[in-house]
């Protein structure tokens, strides 16, 4: 049975389509890398993935077609990091991290001991003792970044969607990320697509690239 694979999906926004009938595959494992120009379906392919955008054609994760689930059942198999979190309210970097068990827990149901123990752990993994009360919206953006891959940790994950993660991040920070993101894919195991702008950020990270044109699949291997 294959881990993930994507069959004739398209998507867009309004009557214009921007992912044009694609279909492909992901390894279990597997750490692979989109590239492609700006328009190519980048992240309208990530959004289509995670259930975010509405599309044509099926997702099957380890079985299972996503369609059929819920968005909170869909957060229980996979993650997506966007280009920005979306984060516009004042809340302790802890309490990100904590957003990460949300769909494990009930209506109105509050985080356990254990999780508030493996989010203060995942924070220090990541670099980022000390912080842990601080408000979010006050770190800079590189510690924005660790704190919702930190999020990303404690989920554990099938499947982690990174959308140009690193792309607003100083070259030191961004080096820091491309660590961390292997050692999360190391411990956990997790399959990882990204995408990215960068090539040498694509070939340091991934195992395949995958190149959007157009809305369709140019390359891939």
């Amino acid at each position: 049975m294959k881990f993930f694979y994507a069959e004739h999906l398209s998507a867009g926004y309004g009557k214009s389509r921007v992912l044009r009938d694609i279909s492909f595959s992901l390894e279990k494992g597997s750490v692979v890398g989109v590239l492609g120009a700006n328009g190519s379906g980048k992240t309208t392919l990530m959004k289509a993935i995670c259930g975010i955008l509405p599309h044509e054609g099926s997702c099957i994760l380890e079985g299972t077609k996503l369609e059929s689930l819920s968005s909170r059942q869909i957060a229980k198999q996979l993650s997506y990091i966007p280009q920005r979190s979306g984060i516009s309210i004042d809340i302790s970097a802890t309490d990100v991290v904590l957003m990460g068990f949300n769909s494990r827990l009930g209506l109105l149901e509050y985080p356990t001991k254990a999780m508030k123990k493996a989010a203060l752990e995942a924070l220090a993994q990541v670099g980022l003792a000390g912080i842990e009360q601080k408000n979010y919206l006050h770190l800079s953006e590189g510690q924005k970044q660790l704190c919702i891959l930190a999020r990303t940790m404690v989920c554990q994950k099938k499947l982690l969607l990174l959308d140009e993660p690193f792309s607003n991040l100083d070259p030191e920070i961004r080096g820091q990320m491309r660590l961390l993101l292997r050692q999360v894919h190391q411990q956990y195991h997790t399959t990882i697509l990204f995408v990215t702008h960068d090539l040498g950020e694509a070939f340091s990270l991934a195992d395949r690239m995958m190149v959007l044109n157009n809305g369709k699949i140019e390359a891939i291997g």
